[in-house]
This record gives structure tokens, C-alpha cells and sequence, in this order.
């Protein structure tokens, strides 16, 4: 990310030397950034863009300004004119309320999703680990057959061939939610084991094999690979909400549904700290802070209900 930003205000500066630094580069910049557009949208960059790519820059000047030879020609001084103006840092910055759906309107878009075909049975059985796993789309993308024990009713996540966070190895238990997804993921298991005759060390979720029917190229078979990322299973989450009618939430909200979810459940320290570690953070303090903010609002109300009870 740092080369990319850092390779974009070179190209915004017309390819000059670096040991041509001026401090006037990070004012030009700026208004690069600002008139800049989304690849894809067209769109304005956001302030959370600009402000990373400022950052970015200044972390790669400030590097090179160490190195023999720049020394002398860019100062630690210049460098902070990379930095944003403090209005639109702080805007950037500041913390958005993470929207997420409920439980029940996860079970209402699961119901709806359709299991005619295999692609259709796959993308429901990805909804299924989704809710009974919590995890991140780009691991479960990545998983092979053998990482789901359903005797045991525990996911493997072996870094050494699974894509997870800071490759770490852990293992989860299936959460405590609706049956029916259990049931879902059984039946896609076996139809890859005893119908389709996948291996162990074939995808849980592969990407459809390109077959070329009546002249034209069609995805309506299985490969046994895996997609190189976590995209596809952030789609099929997105398409299952919208076809429900609902708005399009994005695979790694669920992760903020089922947390919330577990904190009712939990009635102990100890059991909230197993259901953190069960979803793959070593500290539960991760979870409460990243999952579980409480407002200033919440935290007056818990208070006073405390001292009433004192």
C-alpha cells in the first residue's frame, strides 16, 4: 500500500528525482488528491483515502530522507508539510457506527437463497460457515474439505495453507446458532465427498471449472480450487441481502452480528473469553473494543442502573 500511494505522488509530480525534493511537493500533492478520482466510481476520493495516501507518502519520505544520499537534500522538516490539515484528519478519522444485520434478518435472507443448482448450494453452504464460524471471508475462501470436522463440529484454520489474519493457526468450535445451517453445511460436505468425489485437500467453497458447451465457454461445474481471495463469498452474502430486500451487508458484518449475539448469550468473564477466542482473537479486549463499543449514552445508563442497585 505504501509503494502504490508512494509511486502515485510520483506519477502526480510528473516522475521527477527524488533528490530534487521540494517541500512545494506536498502542497501539489494535496491538490492531486483532491481532484483526483475513483478508478471505479468516479467519484471523489474520500477524506479516509486522501489522508492515508498523505500519510503513506510522508512515511516513505521520511525513510528516505535516513538514507545516504537524500540526507542532504530532503529535510525531516519538509516532510510534515505531508500532513493533512487538521479538520479533514479529523473528520477521517472519526468512528462511524458499523451497520450490520440481525439475526433474524440473517435467517430471512438464508431461507431465501436458492439450492437448485451446485453454484447455488455452494453459495448457500458459505452463508451456512459463515454464521456458525464467524470468520473472515478471504480464510474461508481458502479452506480445504479436510479443515471442517463435522464429528467434532470444529474448523481447522492452518496457516500454513489457509489465508488467515497475520497467519495465525486456531481452531473453532461451531457456534450455538439455528440448526438449520448446520444442516445446510452437512449436506454440502457430503455431496462434495460422496457425489462429487472431492478430496481432503480439495476447496470447501471452489471456484466454478470454465467449460465450453455448444461453441461458448459456461461456469456451471466445480474445479476443486480455491477463489485467491475472500470477493466471491463477500458477493454471495451481498446478493442474499438484497434479493431478501434488505440493505446489501458485506460478510464481515456478520462477524459484528455474532459477536453482539454471543455477548447475550455469554453470562460469564470466562465464557465471553472463550466465544473471543473461538473467533480468532487472542485477547477478548479486541473483540469489546472492535465489536463492542458502548456509547457515552450507554455507558451513563449502565451506570446509573448500577448505582441503583448499590
Amino acid at each position: 500500500i505504501l509503494a502504490a500511494s508512494s509511486r502515485d505522488c510520483e506519477m502526480a509530480l510528473g516522475c521527477k528525482p527524488f533528490k530534487a525534493f521540494r517541500r512545494d511537493w506536498a502542497r501539489r500533492y494535496k491538490i492531486h488528491l483532491e481532484k483526483a478520482r475513483h478508478h471505479r466510481t468516479g467519484k471523489p476520493l474520500s477524506l479516509t483515502t486522501r489522508d492515508a495516501r498523505l500519510r503513506h507518502v510522508k512515511a516513505f519520505f521520511k525513510w528516505l530522507a535516513s538514507q545516504p544520499g537524500y540526507k542532504s537534500r530532503i529535510s525531516f522538516t519538509d516532510v510534515e508539510y505531508f500532513n493533512n490539515n487538521t479538520k479533514d484528519a479529523r473528520a477521517a478519522h472519526a468512528q462511524r457506527p458499523t451497520i450490520y444485520p440481525s439475526m433474524e434478518q440473517c435467517a430471512h435472507a438464508f431461507r431465501l437463497m436458492p439450492d437448485r443448482t451446485t453454484l447455488e448450494r455452494r453459495g448457500k453452504a458459505s452463508f451456512a460457515f459463515l454464521m456458525l464460524t464467524s470468520p473472515r471471508d478471504g480464510a474461508t475462501a481458502s479452506l480445504r474439505l479436510c479443515d471442517v470436522d463435522l464429528v467434532e463440529d470444529v474448523v481447522y484454520w492452518d496457516a500454513r495453507f489457509v489465508d488467515t489474519k497475520n497467519s495465525k493457526t486456531s481452531e473453532t468450535w461451531f457456534l450455538p446458532v439455528d440448526q438449520m445451517y448446520l444442516e445446510c453445511l452437512e449436506r454440502w460436505v457430503t455431496l462434495l465427498r460422496e457425489d462429487l468425489l472431492f478430496g481432503p485437500t480439495d476447496a470447501l467453497f471452489p471456484k466454478p471449472s470454465r467449460d465450453l458447451k455448444d461453441g461458448r465457454f459456461c461456469f456451471q461445474t466445480l474445479s476443486r480450487d480455491p477463489y485467491p481471495n475472500g470477493q466471491k463469498i463477500n458477493s454471495i452474502v451481498k446478493a442474499a441481502f438484497r434479493t431478501a430486500g434488505l440493505h446489501p451487508f458485506h460478510a464481515h458484518s456478520l462477524r459484528k452480528t455474532l459477536t453482539l449475539y454471543g455477548d447475550g448469550l455469554c453470562t460469564t468473564r470466562e465464557a465471553f473469553k472463550a466465544w473471543s477466542q473461538n473467533i480468532s482473537h487472542e485477547n477478548a479486549a479486541t473483540t469489546i473494543n472492535s465489536y463492542l463499543p458502548v456509547s457515552r449514552e450507554r455507558q451513563r445508563d449502565i451506570i446509573r442502573e448500577l448505582r441503583k442497585k448499590w
